[in-house]
């Protein structure tokens, strides 16, 4: 905006302000704990600094996206320790997280019984896809796989179509049992065309390297097929992974152009207003708006968070609070001084 400041008293700005925002993450934290569905994905983040006993820059920024918030964590490691520590606060009995079929996951529901893990089914569909495009000669198994999985999305659409989340799955209307009967009967159909197809042994006509990959595919549909069944008896869960990699998709697209952190504190700042923008976001308030008013609410209380921040909180707030909060903020320009023209005249 032109304002001529130096970068290192925008540093110590950002150092100064990070310590506002640590109650808002921790009510985010509390408040996802609290849910039962969830959305995992994790990408690469670089971190200019040396670790002792690290090698690299090469840190991890970890998405979990529930229906009331989307939280972030950044973390040297790509272990299950990450998703541990994070899901340590569960308050539910039994939760379910949307993930693909990365072994941290895996290990993560082993250690915890109180996590169901859904596989995605876009993950799936690309394993088909990447194999067809491979080998020519399983171009139309490829092609029969990726149309079966296609009419598992339609089947489970129509489904969705007559679903009525507030009644059990067992007191739905009759057009949604037709739809969850075709449903089952076609997931049935592919988990037996796929075992046959493994234990009767592959086509001889095929390339070796062409029926290890086709083995492959098969053996990890397989493998995963529990994982990959669970939208059936839970409605509520997507048969794929999308809200959890369309929200990571905005820091990686940001990450092109700035490479990742400078030093670990800008890499947890970066982790933390991602959480809170994204929340905000989610919830239809302006962040802008958002920041402005509770920015200020900080200097009034002499450079501190607020001590009571639930009127900052989405779901703390009445419905006219939201709507005013989803409003773009009223900017009022500055008064020019004597002699200068207003800022409404000046050029540029």
């Amino acid at each position: 905006m032109g304002l001529p400041v130096s970068p290192g008293t925008l540093t110590g700005g950002l150092q100064a302000i990070a310590a506002l925002f640590e109650p808002i993450l921790e009510a985010l934290y509390c408040k996802q704990m609290s849910e039962e569905l969830f959305h995992n994905d994790e990408t690469r983040w670089e971190v200019f600094v040396d670790l002792p006993g690290k090698a690299g820059t090469r840190w991890y920024l970890w998405v979990t996206r529930s229906p009331s918030v989307v939280f972030y964590c950044i973390d040297p490691s790509r272990s299950a320790a990450v998703p541990g520590a994070h899901f340590a606060g569960l308050q539910n009995e039994k939760v379910i997280i949307v993930c693909d079929r990365y072994s941290a996951y895996k290990k993560l529901a082993r250690l915890a019984e109180t996590i169901i893990l859904a596989f995605c089914w876009a993950h799936m569909r690309r394993d088909f896809l990447d194999a067809g495009r491979a080998f020519s000669a399983l171009e139309q198994w490829a092609l029969e796989g990726k149309d079966a999985i296609g009419n598992l999305y339609h089947l489970n659409k129509l489904r969705l179509e007559h679903w009525e989340p507030q009644r059990p799955l067992p007191e739905q209307s009759d057009a949604f049992n037709h739809c969850h009967e075709a449903l089952k009967s076609a997931l049935a159909s592919m988990h037996e065309k796929a075992t046959a197809q493994l234990a009767d042994g592959q086509d001889d006509t095929l390339p070796r390297a062409a029926r290890a990959r086709q083995k492959k595919v098969l053996t990890s549909l397989l493998a995963h097929w529990v994982g990959l069944s669970v939208f059936v008896e839970h409605p509520e869960v997507p048969m794929d992974n999308n809200l959890a990699e369309g929200s990571i998709r905005t820091p990686v697209t940001g990450r092109k152009s700035y490479y990742g952190s400078g030093s670990i504190l800008s890499a947890e700042l970066a982790a933390m207003l991602f959480s809170i923008l994204q929340t905000l976001g989610l919830w239809g308030i302006s962040p802008r708006h958002w920041l402005a008013c509770y920015l200020r609410a900080c200097a009034e209380n002499g450079a501190q968070a607020p001590e009571d921040i639930a009127p900052f909180l989405p779901w703390s707030m009445d419905e006219a609070r939201r709507a005013a909060f989803s409003r773009p903020l009223r900017v009022q320009a500055p008064r020019a001084p004597p002699g200068e023209p207003a800022a409404s005249d000046r050029s540029g």
